[in-house]
């Protein structure tokens, strides 16, 4: 088989290598690709965004299954054109991957079929939004209905920081069109962790439970990211409470969109928050997680093209997983200043050396330029390591974190540390 794998970040860095090790591959292409995925696949100069060209593409290299990584080509409906042309393609359609590209309409799915999310209303109006956050407790959480990149998410402690975050939002434009409906919704407490099944629409199959740190500092503090690192298994995922996962949200989930003419088909993922009352909904994705994916695609014992082809033929899909014994972790390398303004263009050290056994880099933000890599985005690296237990995990990716600097690099110091509690 020939697989396209589209984007560019760390996500597809690591579906292409474990796309790579499939018997029934015999060549990877990626679109546009990275300097790390370049080593092991075949990278096009095509934007993930040009479907068009995407398209021609397959058709000319006879490409035998696309697999597409990031959300907006999907919620642009790039299934939908190459399944017209025939084409055997990884994804929900455009209709189904609504559910990540518009938050306001997984909050009416959401609603409508009784699944358990923070409640929360939808404004378009700014003056309304306005008058409305003069009248409600704090904390709340604000948030873009459109797609923002993982960052359209704005926790608010006070009047003052909701106003400043709807002026962010609805005024300054600072994620385009996806701040021109802003939901406000109720703060949850709890403890997150995130679910990631791949469905043919009818059955449903479970990756190990994870856990994304989405804040930029240690101990949760500072914005939203698009996630400073991530580990599996999340031990606050039990079996039990994966049950519960499954029963009320999983399923009633994938039936609702049936219901509603928007059948799915490919990879959901599920953000949760784990409250004293059970799982409840933070968010839905229409495809595989980052950096979540550079976790859990070590830990799975199968082979993903086959699986992925199966849902692209509208096959069911095997409802039962094997994984490897152990754990994963994940640490993200970012540019300084991230999430905010950073340098680009900063040359990388370290990556000329082989690094530890069963420590991966996958590579999120890097280009090269005259021989030398250098960072070309906010995630630099995601240093992934594969043990047999958590500690070895932790010390594993910190050490392979330890081999590789750039000026003003940063990571986290506390990735996982929540699964401590758990292991005693």
């Amino acid at each position: 088989m020939k697989v396209l794998v589209v984007g560019s970040g760390g996500r597809e860095h690591a579906l292409v290598w474990k796309i790579a090790k499939s018997n029934a591959v015999t060549h990877v292409y990626c679109a546009p690709g990275n300097p790390g995925i370049e080593k092991i696949a075949e990278c096009v100069n095509i934007d993930a965004n040009d479907k068009e060209a995407l398209l021609k593409f397959a058709i000319k290299n006879e490409v035998d299954l696309t697999v597409v990584g990031p959300e907006e080509p999907l919620v642009k409906g790039i299934v939908d054109d190459f399944q017209a042309q025939g084409l055997y393609i990884f994804g929900p359609t455009a209709r189904a991957a609504k559910i990540e590209g518009s938050k306001a309409f997984a909050k009416y799915i959401m609603d409508k079929y009784s699944i358990p999310t923070a409640d929360c209303i939808v404004f378009d109006d700014y003056d309304e939004a306005r008058k409305y956050l003069s009248e409600i407790p704090y904390p709340t959480v604000l948030k873009a209905d459109g797609l923002a990149a993982g960052k359209g998410v704005l926790i608010c402690h006070s009047e003052d920081e909701a106003v400043a975050a709807l002026n962010k939002l609805m005024k300054e434009k600072a994620f385009g069109d996806a701040g021109s409906q802003v939901i406000v919704e109720e703060f949850m407490v709890g403890e997150e962790a995130s679910i990631t099944a791949i469905t043919d629409g009818e059955k449903i199959a479970y990756f190990s439970p994870a856990q994304d740190h989405k804040p930029i500092f240690d101990n949760d503090q500072g914005p939203n990211t698009g996630g400073m690192g991530a580990y599996a298994p999340a031990p606050i995922i039990d079996q039990a409470m994966h049950q519960r996962i499954h029963n009320e949200i999983m399923l009633p989930t994938i039936r609702a969109m049936a219901k509603e003419k928007r059948p799915y088909r490919g990879a959901l993922y599920a953000g949760l928050m784990i409250t004293d009352s059970g799982p409840k909904v933070v968010e839905f994705n229409c495809r595989f997680g980052d950096p979540e994916t550079q976790v859990l695609l070590p830990l799975l014992d199968e082979d993903l093209v086959s699986l992925m082809r199966r849902v692209a033929e509208g096959q069911n899909t095997e409802t039962k997983l094997k994984f490897h014994d152990g754990w994963a972790m994940c640490v993200v390398i970012v540019s300084g200043g991230y999430p905010g303004p950073y340098e680009k263009g900063v040359e990388i050290f370290g990556l000329d050396q082989p690094l530890l056994e069963h420590v991966y880099c996958f590579h999120a933000g890097t280009k090269t330029q005259d021989g030398k890599i250098l960072t070309n985005g906010g995630r630099v690296l995601g240093i992934t390591a594969q043990a047999e237990n958590y500690h070895s995990a932790s010390e594993l990716a910190y050490l392979g974190v330890g081999k590789i600097t750039f000026d003003k690099a940063y990571y986290r110091k506390d990735i996982g540390q929540k699964a401590k509690k758990y292991l005693y």
